[in-house]
């Protein structure tokens, strides 16, 4: 009888590779799906919203300054704050453009 149950495949203890290999997939698949995907959609969704600025839209810096974009050429704004003030901004400093509720719908 003992030597039947020493005849018997014993465990490897942690597992093989095949498991580990299967839980670097996994934690890939997370990070991927959680992480990495959002992040590339934000990003393509920015890139959207600064290749569509035109002159007269308004517009909200990434640092809070509410204005109208006066002029505008491929890496700089031209924005009109008010009372004929212009500064020059570069365009990924435009953290959102103010729709109309009109537009929206």
């Amino acid at each position: 009888m003992n030597y039947l149950l020493a005849m018997a495949p014993q465990g490897e203890g942690g597992g093989g590779w095949e498991s580990t290999l299967i839980m670097f997939g996994a934690i890939f698949a997370i990070f991927y799906f959680m992480i990495i995907r959002p992040q590339q959609k934000r990003a393509k969704e920015r890139d959207k919203l600064l290749s569509n600025l035109t002159k007269g839209d308004k517009v909200i810096t990434s640092s809070g300054i509410h204005a109208t974009i006066a002029g505008i050429d491929e890496k700089t704004c031209l924005l009109d704050v008010g009372n004929n003030i212009k500064l020059k901004f570069d365009r990924s400093a435009i953290a959102s453009v103010n729709q109309p509720k009109d537009a929206e719908k």
